[in-house]
């Protein structure tokens, strides 16, 4: 993975939903609790004084970014998630969200490096997040790590993902809405996955069907006791 192609990030820019006013959260660590505060490294002074609003589960208020990102790595799973130069941005973020609260082990884009976060919801500052330039550079990637493409598309001759035996050392592969996977990584894909529907829409968001395929990794291979709800 070049260093022009691909990057393994957690951003650090503060997110519009990170610091701002939020009816979730906490307040100071002495408004909630009565006993003296942690003196854990893992804690943030800042947010123990003001009390914590992000985004993050209660087992990880008041901890600094860098402790979440530790912990998180320690529980991330094998699966891994690609997404093509979409051409709504609004679908990245929802699909690095739902890759965060499913620990994927890394989100990758191809193509464009920017993107627009809001959708994230601020979770891609505790999120591992690489840029490919070229499809053939996510592949070159994916056989570098022994991991198996999977590309999720309705196309003829797709296996149901209702059906389908999914890797554990798995890279899921998203389209575009509209066009769907490209050729080239259908081509370079060991099978392409469908989403069973029922109505007349020819196909559902590719947000939603990242987070459908994303759930069906995790059925098959998650420990479900190690989840928070």
């Amino acid at each position: 993975m070049s260093d022009k192609d691909s990057a393994d990030e957690v951003s650090a820019d503060v997110g519009p939903t990170e610091w701002g006013e939020n009816p979730n959260g906490v307040g100071p660590w002495e408004d909630e609790h009565d006993g003296p505060r942690p003196v854990d490294a893992r804690y943030d002074r800042d947010l123990l004084d003001a009390g914590d609003r992000r985004n993050v589960v209660d087992a990880y208020r008041y901890w600094k970014r860098e402790a979440i990102v530790a912990d998180i790595d320690g529980r991330r799973h094998s699966l891994h998630v690609a997404i093509e130069n979409f051409t709504n941005d609004a679908n990245i973020g929802t699909v690095v969200r739902t890759a965060n609260a499913f620990a994927a082990q890394a989100v990758h884009i191809v193509g464009r490096r920017r993107w627009n976060r809001r959708g994230a919801m601020v979770t891609d500052r505790y999120q591992h997040i690489h840029h490919h330039a070229t499809v053939a550079d996510l592949l070159e990637f994916a056989r570098a790590q022994g991991l198996t493409v999977v590309a999720v598309d309705n196309t003829p001759g797709s296996v149901p993902i209702e059906t389908a035996v999914l890797p554990a050392e798995c890279l899921l592969l998203f389209g575009q809405e509209g066009p769907g996977v490209t050729e080239e990584a259908r081509d370079g894909a060991s099978m392409t996955v469908s989403i069973a529907q029922f109505g007349s829409t020819r196909s559902i968001n590719a947000g939603v069907a990242a987070g459908i395929a994303m759930h069906s990794w995790i059925r098959e291979h998650a420990d479900l006791s190690r989840a928070w709800t």
